[in-house]
């Protein structure tokens, strides 16, 4: 059987070159970082440069990059890091954000609001986006930190950053943007961008498991969340995650050799799965096409009168591999916070199924995939009770 991966938006495949770079620091250059003998200086030789890479992939300087775990740590080293900073000195302190970040960011949030400061979760468009109308509104004489999403994981949608981060600066709050989704798929500038922190994850973009980095902007007020020894500034101690630091570093220089060439086909892809689709299925409709700008990877399609969840079996059953649009809490399917942010009924947000591409995809994967999809849709249409048989005589 074919077996096609249209969800790199959750995982993607380690590159062979990222592994052939990662794999020595597995074996015979097994030094610690910090070790100043011959072992541990080759090591650290191999972070410094790892480092030098990641920022230039983000236009940074090499010392603004720290390396953590993955996007998570770095959401939350940033978050509560700037919390611990500013808010003793703020009373009343406020932090604005938007209803459809990442769990990593809204749950953080949470904790905050549970901890005393105010928090305001901005709504988006129908389309995902931040109106900066509404963001500048939600400004506080309090407000210590912005945080917004550069893309959105679900619906691609890329927000105004350069807009939502001049705002921040001009009321000289710290701005903070989870990058996950957007860094190797996008051209992505500090050096031109009103951002002061940065999250990225190293298996979104090639990478293995496991490590991730912030961009730290000079000056930014920050305190550690972790405690132990000086490593990496003091921003977070403990000892270097070598191999994965360097996949990481070696993920970084190829997104930035490809980032142009990858972008213009995944998008040609995206397109042609899309309008495929759309010819082929009738009452099915591609959501957040209306904003400014999407990742040229992602595709995020309601299927009315099938439930999500089913769908993403069925297709897994003929070799496809995507996601739904909900996920699994306490054992129950909940609609996904982002679609019904958005104003999807719940309904609709089960029926929906999320395509992403990755930098492996073929043309072939994609004419394959508008065979199979329509194919399992009309077979779960035809067992579902509440889709109309007669709708896509009208369509």
């Amino acid at each position: 059987m074919q077996r096609i991966y249209l969800d790199h938006n959750a995982t993607t495949p380690v590159d062979p070159a990222v592994l052939e770079a990662m794999l020595p620091f597995l074996s015979a250059d097994f030094g610690n970082a910090s070790s100043i003998h011959a072992f541990g200086q080759r090591a650290r030789a191999a972070v410094e440069t790892a480092r030098e890479q990641v920022a230039a992939l983000i236009h940074a300087h090499p010392q603004e990059i720290v390396f953590t775990s993955g996007g998570t740590e770095s959401d939350n080293q940033a978050i509560f890091g700037v919390a611990k900073a500013l808010a003793p000195t703020r009373p009343g302190a406020h932090v604005i954000t938007s209803s459809i970040e990442h769990e990593a960011v809204l749950n953080s949030c949470q904790a905050l609001g549970e901890s005393g400061i105010a928090v305001t979760y901005l709504p988006p468009t129908h389309d995902g986006e931040i109106d900066p109308k509404v963001h500048r509104e939600a400004v506080r004489r309090e407000t210590v930190l912005i945080s917004v999403m550069y893309a959105n994981n679900e619906l691609g949608t890329i927000q105004n950053i350069e807009m939502l981060g001049q705002v921040a600066r001009e009321h000289n709050i710290v701005f903070h943007t989870d990058a996950v989704q957007a860094v190797g798929k996008i051209l992505v500038d500090v050096s031109s961008l009103p951002v002061d922190l940065l999250a990225i994850s190293g298996h979104k973009l090639y990478a293995p498991k496991g490590v991730g980095a912030l961009y730290i902007k000079r000056a930014t007020p920050l305190r550690q969340l972790l405690y132990g020894g000086h490593h990496q500034r003091g921003f977070r101690p403990g000892t270097e995650n070598v191999a994965g630091i360097v996949a990481l570093g070696k993920a970084a220089e190829l997104a930035r050799l490809r980032l142009n060439e990858d972008s213009i086909r995944l998008a040609a892809l995206r397109d042609r799965l899309e309008q495929g689709l759309r010819t082929r299925i009738p009452d099915c409709r591609v959501n957040g096409t209306g904003a400014e700008r999407r990742l040229p990877n992602t595709s995020n399609i309601t299927f009315a009168g099938i439930e999500g969840e089913a769908l993403v079996i069925a297709l897994d059953l003929r070799g496809l591999a995507c996601s739904t649009g909900a996920a699994c809490s306490s054992g129950a399917v909940e609609p996904s916070h982002v679609l019904t942010a958005i104003g999807l009924p719940a309904a609709e947000a089960r029926a929906t199924l999320r395509f992403s591409l990755g930098r492996p995809t073929t043309a072939d994967e994609i004419d394959a995939a508008l065979e199979m999809i329509p194919a399992a849709v009309s077979q779960l249409r035809a067992l579902s009770p509440t889709y109309p048989r007669e709708s896509s005589a009208h369509r």
